[in-house]
């Protein structure tokens, strides 16, 4: 039984995991020819020159959005928002789809909500992976309001929410702030190199890309 590991953030080809140095070189080539257009060489550096992603699945991903909880501000238009995030990357049509789901006793994902964070965020994503860094689980919160107390209006909660689905499927925050994985989100939808980087992570097998000896290119 592999180890699961939690960690926090934020083609249909079956891949193996990146076992030997044959597959961590391919990969690192995949890398190397799209340093321009995507921000993997990001996520390397802050994964310790490990990437993680879902394993390919004949099913979508179910994903639950909790309703109308107890709290101040809350708006029935975030459920729409949150969906149309989960709608925009599946439109992508990675190896892992999404479809939204009403009971939740029959999702694998959760999305819950909060008034704020104590921190400056307005998101948190938890996922789980295997010791072959294939993600396992992953759950959602939301914030209604930033940590300074404004309340997120529908188009910003969409942003919040096609950000975490972001680290959801493995990506990581990027400098480039012309992305939705920027720390600090300042657009309002999926950017070109967010769906560049994604299609490249999912071309390739989860595991780290340094090799035997220690060093990674």
């Amino acid at each position: 039984m592999p180890t699961i590991r939690a960690e926090s953030a934020g083609g249909n080809v079956s891949l193996s995991a990146l076992r030997n140095d044959d597959d961590k070189e391919k990969a690192r080539d995949s890398v190397r020819k799209h340093e321009a257009d995507t921000y993997l060489p990001e996520i390397l550096l802050a994964r310790d020159s490990s990437l993680a992603r879902w394993k390919p699945r004949s099913r979508p991903l179910a994903v639950w959005v909790q309703e109308r909880p107890d709290l101040d501000d809350w708006d029935e238009e975030y459920v729409s928002a949150v969906s149309q995030a989960f709608m925009a990357w599946d439109a992508v049509e990675l190896p892992v789809r999404f479809r939204m789901v009403s009971d939740s006793t029959e999702a694998d994902i959760h999305v819950t909500w909060i008034a704020k964070f104590t921190e400056q965020i307005s998101g948190r994503t938890k996922w789980s992976r295997d010791d072959n860094w294939w993600i396992v689980n992953a759950n959602i919160m939301l914030a209604i309001h930033h940590q300074q107390g404004d309340r997120l209006d529908e188009s910003a909660m969409k942003a919040m929410a096609l950000h975490e689905v972001g680290h959801l499927l493995g990506l990581d925050h990027t400098t480039n702030t012309g992305s939705i994985m920027a720390p600090r989100v300042r657009i309002r939808d999926l950017a070109p190199i967010d769906i560049k980087t994604v299609r490249v992570l999912y071309s390739v097998g989860a595991g780290s890309l340094r090799e035997t000896n220690g060093t990674s290119r």
